[in-house]
């Protein structure tokens, strides 16, 4: 089937609720929190944007989601200490691609600026404002205030202070969390806060299934399973990572809203183990490396038949695949798997390689059509009993020296320690359950979730240190995840067993 015979992409065309905004723009595409990115996000076919507001030395609100200017900029220091004369100067983009080489930090009032004209056609573009410091609330509402035009926004903070403080300020503020209490549903009822947003999955506590005062929320809401528990539920708006993903779930949601089944695209986690086990025989090609034999399963979800096309895409990594691109026809709410075998990888975690399915349709003179995606996750599993469990950490580069961490259940909280540095001096340690992120010194302890997913909670344990030779600080972990974002991989997966 030729693409000129395609006459629409749904995913484009639907629209909400649920809002989606895209989280710090479209990150993939464009570097975070630029006015670039924010104008991707719009171009995608998004309802707005989420993005990261500090406040320089001299007051000016500029879009950053880091305190220091070194992850995402040329220069160094905290965003607080450096005046606005000196950060006009700054690279925000170079780090990213070449071609966004020279990309400043946009000040507040470009972003709030965007609108219909940066590709959101006649639509409203929503604002989702993060802020972590109550004494910005002044200069955003003044921001906001100098608008020519009322626009849909929200003024979101982990902190109580700042939503209160945007309350006072007579702007609609939203508390974020990493996943529902009972005591942020009565802070959010007493205090009459707008909207509250989790992390994704955070919704299933006790708390979050009981009935809300306000608009509910999720962020960062990128793997196919939530993004579609998301738009039937539906949310009232969520930010993603994954806009094309997101929008093409949406538009299925809408085309077929009776429909309850699993997600169209189904493909397995690759559990990837020891070198030894997975390339007998072969070269050495890192530890995020191995050879996978797997089925793909495609499930029409309209009444009506379909053309499917199935095709591989590499984020991050070098793989060679049999069985793909493969194209099939189902009829109405037909099943098919198709063997697969995929070989390569990385010597660390890095993206993942993904699935492509792109269901078409005859309509009238012409087809319509819809693509989705599914990512093939590489994870590690911790099965955790009782006691305490020795993990070995990745060998990310071939001069890494074997390194471990210990961890035990101690309640409802996991317990992690340093045990074999590595050679690293200077270290701290770090745990990911599901969305949180704690940090220590050699140990650190993170409380579980209330309900762990089917499938097991995102987990990574990891540490960073300083190389005794180089001088640099280096970080060693058991699996992707950490750190938190975009290109460290997909975490590992944690199941525990029996009682504390």
């Amino acid at each position: 089937m030729d693409d000129a015979e395609v006459s629409g992409e749904h995913g484009e065309q639907i629209g909400g609720p649920p809002w989606i905004l895209g989280h710090r723009g479209a990150p993939r595409e464009a570097p975070e929190n630029t006015l670039s990115s924010l104008r991707r996000a719009l171009e995608l076919g998004l309802d707005g944007m989420e993005y990261d507001v500090h406040a320089c030395a001299s007051g000016e609100p500029l879009l950053i989601h880091d305190e220091t200017l070194e992850r995402t900029t040329n220069l160094c220091g905290p965003v607080a200490e450096l005046p606005l004369s000196e950060l006009v100067h700054a690279d925000a983009g170079g780090w990213f691609a070449k071609r966004f080489s020279g990309e400043p930090l946009p000040l507040l009032e470009e972003a709030l600026d965007l609108d219909s004209s940066a590709g959101s056609g006649e639509r409203a573009v929503h604002h989702m404002i993060e802020l972590k410091d109550p004494s910005l609330v002044g200069a955003v509402a003044q921001a906001l205030a100098r608008l020519a035009r009322p626009l849909p926004f929200r003024i979101a903070s982990f902190h109580r202070s700042v939503c209160l403080e945007a309350r006072d300020a007579h702007l609609p503020s939203m508390l974020l969390t990493e996943e529902a209490s009972e005591d942020d549903r009565r802070f959010v009822r007493d205090e009459r806060i707008a909207a509250y947003g989790t992390a994704p999955f955070g919704w299933h506590t006790a708390a979050g299934r009981e009935p809300w005062s306000c608009e509910r929320w999720s962020w960062s809401v990128d793997e196919p399973a939530d993004l579609l528990e998301a738009c039937r539920a539906p949310l009232f708006a969520f930010n993603t990572n994954e806009p094309r993903r997101a929008l093409a779930v949406r538009a299925l949601t809408k085309l077929v809203p009776a429909d309850r089944g699993l997600y169209p695209l189904e493909v397995p986690r690759l559990e990837v183990g020891p070198a030894a086990e997975r390339l007998e025989g072969e070269p050495q090609r890192g530890e995020w490396s191995g050879r996978f034999e797997f089925r793909v399963g495609v499930r029409n979800p309209f009444v009506f038949p379909v053309k499917v096309a199935l095709g591989f895409v590499a984020r991050g990594g070098a793989f060679q695949v049999t069985g793909l691109p493969a194209t099939l026809a189902l009829d109405g709410h037909a099943r098919h798997e198709l063997a697969v075998t995929l070989k390569g990888g990385s010597w660390s975690p890095l993206e993942d390689p993904s699935v492509v399915l792109r269901f078409a349709w005859r309509k009238g003179r012409g087809y319509e059509a819809l693509v989705l995606d599914a990512p093939l996750e590489r994870v590690r599993t911790l099965h955790l009993g009782a006691g305490t469990q020795r993990v070995r950490l990745l060998r990310e580069r071939a001069s890494d020296r074997e390194a471990s961490m210990a961890v035990r259940r101690r309640g409802d909280e996991l317990v992690a320690a340093v045990e074999d540095a590595g050679g690293l001096t200077e270290v701290s340690a770090r745990i990911r359950v599901a969305a949180r992120v704690r940090s220590g010194r050699r140990g650190v302890r993170i409380r579980l979730p209330e309900e762990l997913e089917p499938g097991g909670a995102p987990f990574c344990l990891a540490f960073e240190g300083t190389d005794p030779e180089s001088g640099h600080r280096v970080l060693r972990r058991w699996s992707g995840g950490l750190p938190y974002g975009l290109g460290s991989g997909a975490p590992g997966r944690l199941f525990l067993l029996g009682r504390a």
